[in-house]
């Protein structure tokens, strides 16, 4: 099986450099240029399978790489974008010491309050691929987040952490 994983493309909070974690927002006119750009680099592949995640953004950009419908494109909740708790919408300079301590050390910090752990995301995601991998399709493209992606590629690589960070 050959997997591309690739992230949403752009939407307003990207632009604004606030966190959007868990919620729901669409592409912006670049997002939709940048899922653009994506298929033309991989014309030519044909995907038996399409996941995203069940956000927005990357449900619209899973359909425009693939040109799968957006009611065709399977949405698995196990690749949601991390649940960034009380610092959802903020900016990423605006997430206090405890917080960036933990995005930057994830293994010597414990999460905020109400932010999702890394064993969590770990968790999901090596379920979601571990699932995946049962099928036998031979092509599949998955789009999600890029908080998600980092746990994704450690299962994938063979990290013993599940991360790459």
């Amino acid at each position: 099986m050959k997997i591309y994983l690739t992230r949403h493309g752009q939407t307003d909070w990207n632009k604004q450099h606030l966190m959007q974690g868990r919620s729901d927002l669409p592409l912006n006119e670049t997002g939709r240029m940048q899922a653009g750009e994506i298929r033309r680099k991989l014309e030519g592949i044909s995907f038996d399978a399409v996941y995203a995640s069940c956000l927005k953004r990357a449900v619209t950009t899973a359909s425009l790489i693939s040109g799968y419908p957006e009611e065709e494109v399977r949405r698995d909740a196990r690749i949601n974008e991390v649940d960034f708790g009380a610092c959802e919408g903020k900016r990423y300079g605006q997430m206090g010491l405890f917080a960036t301590l933990y995005w930057m050390f994830p293994e010597l910090f414990p999460a905020p309050s109400g932010m999702e752990d890394v064993a969590s995301m770990r968790k999901r995601s090596a379920s979601f691929l571990q699932d995946l991998m049962k099928g036998k399709e031979e092509s599949v493209l998955v789009v999600c987040h890029g908080g998600i992606i980092r746990p994704l590629r450690g299962y994938l690589e063979g990290k013993k952490s599940g991360l790459v960070w």
